[in-house]
């Protein structure tokens, strides 16, 4: 389950380039926005889809980290 929640990388298909080593996709991608890592979040405290929300969770938190890491930035705005 919690390897299905990388499918929210599909967003990535509509940007042009799809790929920029330079751009931070934590607000740029659609579903990598703000307002969707809270329904995530919210996600992880309904028992049903708590692993899921789980996952999207480590996905933006490791996106996050790969932000930091290449750019020096956390958020895209």
């Amino acid at each position: 389950m919690m390897i299905a929640t990388m499918l929210v990388d599909l967003d990535h298909l509509i940007a042009s380039p799809i790929y920029d080593p330079a751009r931070c996709s934590i607000g740029f991608h659609p579903l990598h926005q703000l307002w969707f890592i809270v329904l995530y979040l919210l996600l992880c405290f309904i028992p049903k889809t708590r692993i899921i929300g789980i996952g999207l969770i480590i996905h933006m938190l490791l996106d996050t980290v790969d932000c930091q890491i290449t750019n020096g930035i956390w958020i895209n705005l």
